[in-house]
């Protein structure tokens, strides 16, 4: 029993990977599924495809590692956050499609409760800013649009969960209805300071408590897979939302640590120890994943689009056939020459919070090159992230901290030398890639592992991170200030009615 299977339940594909107790990859599986756009502004999952998907590759998985089930110590669940499920508790069946964290719908229903004066309440108590972002509204408009969802929710038919809540029901045959801290701080229903559902917001929105899941630590040991659908009886173990999951995996277990994760929409993540340290700088507070019953915080900022302009390169303007090909693209000239890429196709997430914003490429001359855009579009990213961690820099100066004095960095777009080089010019500091890059699925194994025995305590884990490349800044300060100035006078344009 020396594996730990994670299932790592992302926006557009459910993956699963085997990792021996040194973290390192035995095997993997990844399954593609449905993004459905109903119209403008909306996007949706499909549950049941989620639930499908991620059980295959749990078992592709397995099969490729040469394991039986029966040879894990633990299985441990990370998963796209705020993404909103309403299921039947007696047939396992979705009331309505997933509601999916991109989805603004339901900005009216924000722009309520912000005219209700709950803004100050929701940042005290959840750390969140009102947004459609997060799961609440999404849950309110599900129980508003489905007939007598309400009702049914009332008398305890109906069952809420973030994606992990749904993937334990199924793999516990309907036994467990559970969350983990993360998760639920994700939600805008949390009380963060005493890990428990606020009734104020409950009943802002109209949302009978009967439907939420139990809210435990993330290393805790949730229940046992159904024997039938691995072939054995799996401990659930850990549970953590994508990002914070990140953040474990990449050993910051410490104060002033932090990671941005390079995804569909990118995400840093700094620790702020068992201190709650709202943010003056556009960031959101949100709980970190908690080894135990002890509370533990970070600071997060959200990119709504990153290596998603990726494929808006090669599925939008076709720019390219493969995303793999965007490098030589963009490296085929010395710079971007003069263009700026704000890709905010569903607004802008922190630190500038315009719901209303769009894309925008601004500084276009007529030796401008698709070329260039391709250039520009990857350094949009880096521009983001530097963004957000200079507001954290800020906020952890203005607690009594120290700057963010190093990046490490992982996902899909961290593979990219090119824009790993321009993040660290950006930001003055290095960024560090780790050699296990899977660090979204080792955060939950490693949670998965704790709960179980299988390693003694952080400082364990701490020793098996390495790095497998350090990026050094070359670019002088004065001419990465002049660049984030010419950025946010791009943000600007973008925001401009």
């Amino acid at each position: 029993m020396s594996f730990l299977l994670a299932l790592d339940q992302g926006t557009s594909s459910s993956r699963a990977i085997v990792f021996d107790i040194e973290g390192r990859v035995r095997a993997m599986a990844q399954r593609e599924f449905r993004q459905i756009y109903p119209q403008s502004g909306w996007v949706e999952h499909d549950p049941l495809e989620i639930w499908d998907t991620q059980l295959a590759t749990a078992r592709e998985a397995l099969a490729r590692a040469g394991l039986t089930a029966s040879q894990l110590r633990a299985l441990g669940i990370t998963n796209q956050r705020e993404t909103t499920v309403v299921w039947e508790r007696d047939s396992g069946l979705p009331i309505h499609p997933a509601i999916v964290w991109q989805d603004r719908r339901t900005e009216p229903i924000c722009a309520r409760l912000r005219e209700q004066g709950l803004t100050p309440w929701v940042r005290e108590r959840t750390g969140l800013v009102i947004d459609a972002y997060f799961s609440a509204t999404k849950l309110a408009w599900i129980l508003d649009h489905v007939p007598g969802a309400r009702e049914r929710a009332r008398r305890g038919e109906l069952a809420f969960g973030t994606v992990d809540s749904w993937l334990v029901w199924k793999l516990t045959g309907g036994r467990v209805h559970a969350t983990d801290v993360s998760n639920a701080a994700r939600t805008m229903l949390f009380d963060v300071h005493e890990n428990r559902w606020d009734e104020r917001l409950l009943q802002a929105l109209d949302i009978p408590a009967a439907l939420l899941p139990e809210v435990r630590p993330s290393s805790h040991v949730h229940g046992e897979t159904d024997p039938g659908l691995l072939g054995a009886a799996v401990p659930i173990a850990g549970i953590a939302g994508d990002q914070q999951a990140a953040l474990f995996g990449q050993a910051c277990f410490k104060p002033g640590m932090a990671k941005n994760t390079y995804g569909t929409g990118c995400f840093m993540l700094m620790h702020t120890g068992d201190r709650f340290q709202p943010s003056a700088n556009g960031l959101i507070a949100t709980s970190a994943a908690q080894p135990d019953a002890h509370t533990a915080y970070a600071l997060e900022g959200s990119v709504f689009i990153g290596g998603a302009v990726v494929q808006w390169l090669r599925d939008g303007l076709q720019a390219i056939k493969a995303s793999g090909e965007v490098q030589a693209l963009a490296e085929s000239v010395p710079d971007a020459g003069g263009v700026m890429f704000v890709p905010s196709f569903t607004g802008l997430g922190a630190p500038y919070w315009q719901p209303d914003a769009r894309g925008a490429i601004v500084g276009l001359s007529r030796g401008s090159t698709v070329a260039h855009i391709a250039r520009a579009a990857l350094e949009s990213i880096a521009f983001q992230s530097a963004a957000l961690l200079q507001a954290m820099s800020r906020d952890a100066v203005a607690a009594g901290g120290q700057p963010v004095s190093e990046l490490r960095v992982d996902g899909g777009a961290s593979v990219n030398n090119l824009l790993m080089q321009f993040q660290a010019d950006l930001l003055g500091i290095p960024v560090l890639r780790p050699r296990v890059t899977e660090t979204t699925a080792l955060g939950a194994a490693y949670l998965a592992g704790l709960a179980t025995g299988a390693y003694r305590g952080l400082a364990e884990l701490e020793q098996q991170w390495q790095a497998e490349r350090v990026f050094h800044p070359t670019l002088a300060r004065a001419a990465a200030q002049e660049k984030m100035a010419r950025w946010e006078h791009a943000v600007r344009q973008a925001c401009a009615p």
